[in-house]
């Protein structure tokens, strides 16, 4: 009998609650429409009311600056915007600078044409060079307009932490405006909009165990909004027409709710586990390298490269082994290739690298049977070393 699966490609997406599915089906079952005024309608946006306080209490907001979206790229799209509303006044941002380590979504540059967006470069740590931040800022044309500045909190791939307080604080210097990608973050570690001094985030409920297809634009505040980038309707107060997916964002607001429950002790089981694994795999291979063990990161991802083995065929492996893990991030449905985080690190990134990472559900004993047909995998490569 073959042994069960095991999952552990969490930041790709994570399994569905059952308290999110329970308040879809709820959800699903309703027949208003959010924007009408009668009973049932008054139902249905009681439902968005409540998972909008609790998005925003998950990433200690204002529930009325939570904008509900279809998907964090959706929300990218409409932040990165060359035009910003302040009333019905119009506000020119110049140029978009983003991190060589963010999400295609982000490093796609949203509205911007393509010259208007700078790259800034990483350290050989993973970790913005915040020096770059500050001369790129300096440079900018104030003339065209306000700069926008997207860093991520936690790199997808490396599960690096970004020191978004300091670069928040150039990025305030400059008279600029700082849009954060949390997708990676929440649920993993303390998220606050205030304490990060961004003055967006953006969130994915897949990403924490509510459903695909939906996403959120958090704002500091209501004064200075991205123009909408879907238009129609009055829905999200103008920002976000169309109808709202009302058993989807019943899903992320039961996930975000629970999530936000004992988040220190969940951080620092998975902590627990991935330590141990990563150890285990030294032993076994000490040639292994894994990519921010030294500096700070969130506790369930681990991004290895075991030297000779390709991460396709690393996958593969682990694949016919019953283990679900991926080779960099999945942001390209099943495309396997070089990884922009690792070449921006200044890493050789043509065999690529594999990511391990862990949920909440996690067991001791998934991560011994990972170490295990890690320790298989490494052992062929040795003698496929020899036979050569």
């Amino acid at each position: 009998m073959a042994a069960e699966r095991i999952y552990l490609d969490w930041n790709a997406t994570a399994p569905l609650l059952p308290c999110a599915r329970e308040a879809m089906l709820e959800a699903l079952a309703m027949p208003g429409n959010p924007s009408s005024v009668h009973a049932e309608g008054r139902a249905a946006r009681a439902v968005v009311e409540k998972a909008r306080r609790s998005v925003a209490a998950l990433v200690g907001a204002e529930p009325a600056h939570v904008t509900f979206t279809a998907s964090a790229t959706e929300a990218a799209n409409h932040v990165l915007s060359p035009v910003y509303k302040m009333g019905k006044a119009s506000i020119s941002i110049g140029a978009l600078y983003v991190s060589a380590i963010e999400h295609p979504a982000v490093r796609a540059g949203g509205r911007f044409a393509a010259d208007s967006v700078t790259s800034l470069p990483v350290m050989r740590s993973g970790v913005i060079d915040l020096e770059a931040l500050s001369d790129a800022l300096a440079r900018h044309d104030v003339a065209k307009g306000l700069p926008l500045v997207a860093i991520m909190l936690v790199n997808n791939e490396t599960g690096i932490v970004q020191p978004i307080r300091e670069a928040s604080a150039i990025v305030k210097k400059f008279g600029g405006l700082l849009v954060v990608d949390a997708v990676q973050a929440v649920a993993r570690l303390p998220v606050s909009i205030a304490e990060l001094g961004a003055d967006f985030l953006i969130l994915s409920a897949h990403k924490l165990g509510g459903p695909k297809g939906v996403g959120a634009l958090v704002s500091r505040g209501e004064t200075l909004m991205p123009e909408p980038l879907v238009r129609g309707g009055g829905q999200e107060k103008g920002h976000r027409a169309g109808t709202e997916n009302l058993g989807a964002i019943a899903g992320f607001g039961a996930a975000a709710a629970l999530m936000a429950d004992g988040l220190s002790a969940r951080s620092a089981s998975m902590a627990e586990l991935r330590d141990g694994a990563e150890a285990a795999m030294l032993a076994v291979a000490p040639d292994t390298v894994i990519y921010g063990r030294n500096v700070e990161r969130v506790g369930n991802t681990c991004f290895f490269h075991l030297p000779g083995l390709k991460a396709e065929t690393g996958q593969i492996a682990f694949d016919l082994e019953g283990i679900a893990l991926s080779a960099g991030s999945a942001c390209s449905s099943g495309k396997v290739g070089a990884s922009h985080v690792l070449t921006a690190m200044g890493e050789d990134a043509a065999t690529g690298a594999l990511r391990l990472s862990l949920g909440p559900q996690t067991t001791e004993a998934e991560m011994e049977r990972f170490v295990a047909t890690f320790a298989k995998i490494a052992a062929r490569r040795r003698m496929a070393g020899q036979a050569a």
